[in-house]
């Protein structure tokens, strides 16, 4: 345990020592010894002739089911020094619970920190070195900057990648970040909290997090996403062959429709940077819905009446996506070829019979991914739009 110098404050003038000693506790070697405070006097004169001061903040000190922490705001650049990942099966020491760093998710974090991001979730630390000293009078603790002074509980890939950032932009170093210290933890004690933040609390549903989009600010939007949520909602309005079939946040559940999520998902590829919609020159919102819209009003005049139906397979996740897939693949080419994205030119190279129609009921049984490559398939076989290769010039 590292006892702090106190006589090395009472030299500065304009600093009195209070008339009451405070008490001070050693959070990890658990002994207590008394020592004032330091004056606002005696830290800046400190600063002033370059003695080198413990950190100091204040605390929140919070109890749930067992176990305390401490609630810290610590600029991020202190928050990098003195913390690391200890991994498990890699690191021996006590409390090893991480996993390998993603070197993907650090450079994503990073540049989300330097285009303005927000970091509001606690970074979780464990405190394992003896120079972490609290004053349980004035709840400040305080600490010499030291590497591996605690490890990453929760947290590992943000503190890495706003460590990138920080080298980026020195102003990030004053970034403010809650964090929540734990001191001392047991290896299962560590894996209890690692598993209650990463497993048991469920991640918020995809339709949602698009839906969101529509308010967030861009620095936060994912940009393919976003416009295919606008497509979703270009879809769902009337005169579209998914007029209210489109699932947002906050409906009632009910039998049919596609959730939103799916079909964010299944039209994103399309539309972000080099999909083929970018390749053909299909840009703008209007243009990109219109495509998507015509080819499934080809798709619903085949069925007629029973488009609507809840056993029309494209009224479900897999229906959607595997005619998404097939949109992409087969009919853009086509139409590009014929130099329309019209509803006639797509229904002209589709050949579907009353027997030919993909029903709910064929895909039952299926796997999601089985039943989605099952109506790419059913699809292929009725395209009559492609060349064979008895048609090509050698």
């Amino acid at each position: 345990m590292k006892k702090l110098e106190s006589k090395r404050f009472f030299d500065f003038p304009g600093y009195e020592p209070p008339k009451k000693p405070l008490k001070f506790k050693s959070l990890v070697g658990g002994c207590a010894w008394e020592k004032p405070i330091r004056s606002s006097v005696a830290t800046s004169a400190s600063s002033s002739l370059g003695i080198d001061m413990p950190e100091e903040y204040k605390f929140i000190e919070i109890h749930q089911h067992g176990r305390m922490f401490y609630l810290v705001n610590m600029p991020a650049e202190v928050v990098t020094k003195i913390s690391y990942a200890s991994v498990r099966g890699k690191d021996l020491e006590r409390g090893a619970v991480q996993r390998v760093l993603n070197t993907r998710r650090i450079t994503s974090i990073k540049d989300f920190a330097l285009n303005g991001g927000n970091f509001p979730n606690s970074i979780v630390m464990n405190w394992v070195k003896d120079n972490l000293v609290v004053d349980i009078d004035e709840f400040v603790i305080s600490f010499e900057i030291e590497e591996n002074s605690a490890q990453l509980i929760d947290g590992q890939h943000r503190v890495a990648g706003l460590r990138e950032a920080i080298a980026e932009d020195g102003k990030l170093a004053k970034y403010d970040l809650p964090v929540a210290i734990y001191v001392g933890l047991s290896t299962k004690e560590c894996a209890d909290i690692f598993l209650a933040i990463n497993t048991e609390q469920k991640p918020v549903h995809r339709s949602l997090v698009f839906d969101l989009y529509e308010v967030a600010d861009e620095q936060i939007v994912d940009p393919a996403a976003a416009r295919a949520r606008d497509i979703a909602v270009e879809l769902n309005d009337l005169d579209s062959p998914f007029d209210s079939m489109i699932k947002f946040p906050g409906e009632r559940p009910r039998k049919g429709g596609v959730a939103l999520s799916t079909v964010v998902t299944a039209i994103k590829p399309l539309i972000e940077l080099n999909g083929i919609f970018d390749q053909v020159g299909l840009s703008t919102l209007e243009n990109q819905s219109r495509a998507i819209s015509n080819f499934f009003k080809a798709l619903q005049i085949f069925y007629g009446e029973t488009w609507f139906d809840k056993q029309n397979a494209f009224m479900y996740a897999a229906g959607f996506s595997g005619a998404i897939d097939f949109l992409g693949k087969r009919m853009v080419p086509y139409c590009v070829q014929n130099k329309s994205f019209s509803t006639e030119i797509m229904q002209r190279a589709i050949e579907l019979s009353e027997s030919a129609l993909i029903f709910q009921k064929d895909l039952s049984g299926k796997s999601g991914t089985e039943a989605q490559r099952y109506v790419f398939l059913r699809l292929d076989e009725s395209f009559i739009g492609g060349e064979s290769a008895d048609e090509y010039e050698f």
